[in-house]
């Protein structure tokens, strides 16, 4: 299934939402006024753009339906979605990992799917010939080191892990040694489920940082939060928190397949400026997709 498809599929909930009020709007549309502007404002709102950037696209859109005179639907339409196109256009939205080994450090609060995420990543990338290892960072969590060694076994990925309660700088420099001693393709680096505001949890976040600079200098490196697309706009404020405390590449969305409200995409891309780079529309490893913005666009207006 390919990416068009499984975004509909995915955000059928979303796409429901929104292509009912836009799809009464445009087929009762008679002109660009006041009133279809504040109506397109409020259902975007509704999908979880958040208040400012739902404002600022309207704004946007005013100012290019005058400048270029647009009369219908259609046009107008075709308008809104280079618009909320270009919101998601804020850097490289590929994984970087063309070094060996590479590394992926995946942060974010415990429940968002972030041992989830771990594992189908492991998954897609011993399918493409990789050799993965896993490190269980998140020693304060019972179940994290176990959860992380079904993924392990699953997917046939080398793992390197702690009892409960070890330090977790500590697992995650095993881990790099371990991966250069092995030839590992990519090491996946779990952390714990960090509090945004707990100021000790993100100072132990930059020390596995310096850890990976000095052990791996040079390697590629992917800080990938992951983000529950049901909490909306909760999880823009953790995201907000996060990236004062740590070097962000990319944003992981999962569970939009839940959730009617799949505009925070546009939100996260546009406050934060950082590329969301993979989304979760369901529970099959194959259901965490690398993100295009034009297509997901097109999904939700279509």
């Amino acid at each position: 299934m390919g990416f068009i498809s499984k975004i509909k599929e995915g955000l059928s909930k979303t796409s429901k939402n929104v292509t009912a009020q836009l799809g009464g709007m445009f087929s009762a549309f008679t002109g660009a006024n006041d009133e279809f502007f504040e109506e397109l404002e409020e259902t975007l709102i509704l999908a979880d753009l958040g208040v400012e950037t739902a404002c600022d696209a309207v704004e946007k859109l005013r100012e290019t339906v005058r400048q270029n005179g647009l009369k219908n639907a259609d046009e107008i339409k075709n308008a809104l979605r280079d618009i909320l196109t270009a919101l998601l256009d804020v850097g490289d939205g590929r994984l970087a990992l063309d070094t060996t080994p590479s590394v992926i450090l995946v942060i974010g609060v415990n429940g968002v799917g972030k041992t989830t995420t771990i594992g189908k990543l492991a998954m897609k990338f011993k399918a493409e010939g990789k050799k993965v290892l896993l490190c269980a960072g998140d020693t304060f969590r019972a179940a994290a080191g176990e959860q992380l060694s079904v993924w392990a076994e699953r997917t046939g990925a080398d793992i390197v892990r702690r009892d409960e309660g070890a330090d977790p700088a500590s697992v995650i420099f095993d881990g790099l040694n371990a991966a250069k001693a092995r030839g590992i393709d990519v090491v996946i680096c779990d952390t714990a489920g960090r509090l945004h505001n707990k100021s000790n949890l993100m100072n132990e976040l930059n020390k596995i940082s310096r850890i990976i600079d000095k052990e791996l200098p040079g390697a590629d490196r992917e800080t990938l939060l992951v983000l529950d697309a049901t909490t909306g706009q909760n999880g823009l404020i953790q995201a907000r928190q996060f990236k004062e405390s740590a070097a962000i590449t990319g944003v992981v969305l999962t569970k939009l397949d839940g959730t009617a409200k799949g505009g925070i995409v546009f939100a996260i891309a546009d406050k934060l400026q950082v590329p969301v780079k993979l989304i979760g529309v369901g529970e099959k490893a194959e259901d965490l997709i690398a993100f295009n913005g034009r297509e997901f666009t097109e999904a939700i207006l279509e």
